[in-house]
């Protein structure tokens, strides 16, 4: 790592490796959760000082981007003063943080163990643990169907997107990046407490993930090159289904992936006790199924590399 502002290709790489290697320790102190805790607080006063309207959503966007941005920056020049290398520890833990690889595949291979086990109330269990979607309901092909679409989104807000801004911004980008991210996880829901007061970090979120993306969908049709994998299916059915999806972003890796697995994504689910149904994205050439997230988790690591590896190539040419 070159200064405490910026990342080398090293620290990228490093950080990316800690997180195949440790995952995300619960014991741990993680900035993701401080963050959630912080937005919490400041949501609320923003509600009881200024009510619950798109100019009280904005100021909470504000308010908790510059308090994470100017801790991250006060923390990384804190350890330069003191040295060099602590610095350079703090900004590799920090982006180490804000890549979610190993818990992704790890939460997905709980419910792939589940299904093919043939326990679908724990595969049922499994899969709540990282949909927003009600999940009591499901049978098998719907909790696998939920899962790889999980995957799939994921492989943006959860690894190449704050890859991508941690090589463009330093350890304030990565981290600042997890702020806007976990604000739209709280704030972005289109329901009756948050369709306004969440519009902000909504939109700034679409903004943050626009071209990491697209250049996800692209490293997942390279990486559907995998024996067992159809990279020109990938290709047709993202470039045809992308805009089958609610978001401006999620549709372009969903649909790669369903294209690379040969499987149907979409379609209805449930959300606060009503029923969605959502735009399909891809075709069913065979049932989708627990194989499918065993798949799944492969792309996602492969891209994964290809993602970092991108991200350090940017490091060295900016920085």
């Amino acid at each position: 790592m070159s200064t405490a502002a910026s990342f080398g290709p090293i620290g990228i790489v490093i950080a990316f490796g800690l997180d195949l290697l440790l995952g995300d320790p619960r014991s741990w102190p993680h900035p993701v959760r401080w963050i959630g805790a912080l937005a919490a607080a400041v949501e609320g006063e923003c509600r009881r000082r200024l009510g619950a309207g798109i100019g009280a959503g904005a100021v909470a966007v504000a308010v908790v981007l510059g308090v994470v941005a100017g801790v991250t920056a006060l923390s990384l020049s804190l350890a330069a003063a003191f040295s060099p290398w602590a610095a350079s520890a703090v900004g590799v833990y920090l982006l180490y943080t804000a890549i979610a690889v190993r818990d992704l595949a790890v939460h997905g291979q709980r419910v792939h163990r589940a299904l093919a086990a043939g326990d679908l109330a724990a595969a049922r269990r499994a899969v709540a643990m990282i949909v927003g979607r009600e999940t009591a309901h499901l049978d098998a092909a719907g909790v696998a169907r939920a899962c790889v679409e999980s995957v799939a989104e994921n492989i943006v807000d959860g690894v190449t997107a704050p890859l991508f801004w941690g090589a463009l911004l330093g350890p304030v980008g990565a981290v600042a990046y997890k702020a806007v991210n976990t604000m739209d996880s709280m704030f972005g829901y289109k329901n009756e407490r948050y369709l306004l007061f969440g519009r902000v970090a909504a939109r700034v979120d679409d903004a943050a993930n626009w071209l990491p993306a697209r250049l996800t969908a692209l490293a997942v049709v390279a990486a559907a090159l995998l024996p067992g994998m159809d990279a020109a299916a990938a290709w047709r059915i993202w470039r045809r289904d992308h805009g089958n999806h609610a978001s401006p972003n999620s549709g372009h890796s969903e649909a790669a992936v369903a294209g690379a697995l040969g499987v149907r994504l979409g379609g209805e689910s449930r959300y606060f006790g009503r029923p969605v149904v959502k735009p399909t994205i891809g075709e069913a050439r065979e049932p989708i199924g627990a194989g499918h997230i065993i798949a799944a988790i492969r792309l996602l690591y492969v891209t994964s590399i290809l993602g970092v590896t991108a991200a350090a190539l940017m490091a060295a040419v900016l920085h």
